[in-house]
């Protein structure tokens, strides 16, 4: 079925997605600064050692995937502080603006010309339900993934008109290396497989739905930010 490319592969949602295009047949291009020799072996795959944030590591990449049919731009940290903003270290914020945005952002640059050029491809970008609703005490991981909700709808809006889809997977929490609670990264992974073959834009857990549209309702009117709450009805 052709290539396909996953950063931040070695873990978590990465190590899910990569899993399941290669049980469809893809030769995945396996993406982490971790180790990802053994995985690629285990796939059939391509291992690289790159680093998102690095334009000219994920150039690399393109150029060694040149006919990637999916990309799933899907690599990302959450950082130590998890505090109000003014508590995160610069150091933190800029290492986290520079995997969770700069690393889509290099992902793009690389790889929609190629894809645009094909006229043909589906680009899957792993963000968060913390980039569609705001919670206190998000440190710099909140601000880091609205701003990649902000780059999906971008590159979307961009692309109409082609044969090439982006699709924006926003989770709540999932078991991986950045939290021992929350949905089985094969699950998040199947589903945002499933909204990227369909076309569709934004995957969002549906008992979560209900609280972004109420923040859009309150930005809206003008009223202060309320934490968000889940509907606690999985079924919606």
């Amino acid at each position: 079925m052709g290539i396909a490319v996953v950063t931040g592969a070695a873990s978590g949602i990465g190590l899910a997605l990569a899993r399941r295009l290669a049980t469809r047949g893809h030769q995945v291009h396996v993406v982490d600064l971790a180790p990802t020799v053994h995985l690629a072996s285990e796939l059939a795959g391509v291992a690289h050692t790159a680093d998102v944030a690095s334009a000219e590591d994920m150039e690399r990449v393109a150029h060694l995937a040149e006919d990637a049919e999916i990309v799933c731009l899907n690599a990302g940290i959450v950082g130590h502080s998890l505090g109000v903003p003014w508590e995160v270290p610069i150091a933190e914020w800029q290492r986290m603006w520079a995997v969770n945005v700069l690393g889509v952002v290099n992902g793009l640059q690389a790889f929609a010309p190629r894809m645009s050029a094909r006229r043909r491809g589906r680009i899957l970008i792993t963000g968060s339900l913390a980039g569609l609703v705001t919670f206190p005490g998000g440190g710099a991981y909140a601000a880091t993934k609205h701003a990649v909700v902000a780059l999906a709808e971008s590159a979307s809006l961009a692309l109409q008109g082609t044969s090439v889809t982006v699709t924006l997977a926003c989770p709540a929490l999932v078991r991986s290396g950045m939290s021992e609670f929350g949905a089985d990264p094969d699950d998040v992974a199947a589903e945002a497989l499933a909204a990227a073959d369909d076309g569709r834009f934004l995957v969002v857990p549906t008992e979560w739905a209900s609280a972004v549209v109420g923040r859009a309702e309150r930005l809206v009117s003008g009223a202060a930010p309320e934490v968000p709450a889940s509907s606690g009805d999985p079924a919606g």
